[in-house]
């Protein structure tokens, strides 16, 4: 499967997931989201930008929606921030469809909480 953004052909897998992480840009980003209803607000790109950052730069990590958790209420230094907070920006489960928009690798974890 494939993408366009841009003029560009981007490979994806039957999933939705791109097949390479470095093709990866805010436009294809925001492709993605569009194609599950989704518009991206501030919380979504600290979100997304997050999961990148863990992965680029923390040697591939995908945390988990518990870890995603810890992370966005110290971002946001909201203490409320829980698992539905997160579930109400990414309805198909933060980590899971978070990590798609953020153009990383599909998870083989059961993830979840």
């Amino acid at each position: 499967m494939s993408m366009n953004v841009d003029g560009r052909e981007i490979a994806t897998n039957d999933n939705g997931y791109l097949e390479n992480h470095e093709d990866w840009s805010e436009a294809v980003a925001e492709a993605i989201a569009a194609s599950e209803n989704l518009e991206l607000g501030e919380r979504h790109w600290d979100l997304i930008r997050f999961l990148r950052d863990e992965f680029v730069n923390n040697g591939g990590n995908q945390p988990n929606t518990r870890n995603l958790v810890k992370a966005m209420a110290k971002t946001w230094n909201d203490r409320s921030v829980n698992a539905k907070t997160l579930y109400d920006l990414f309805p198909g489960d933060p980590s899971k469809q978070g990590g798609r928009i953020a153009g990383l690798p599909e998870s083989r974890r059961k993830g979840g909480y």
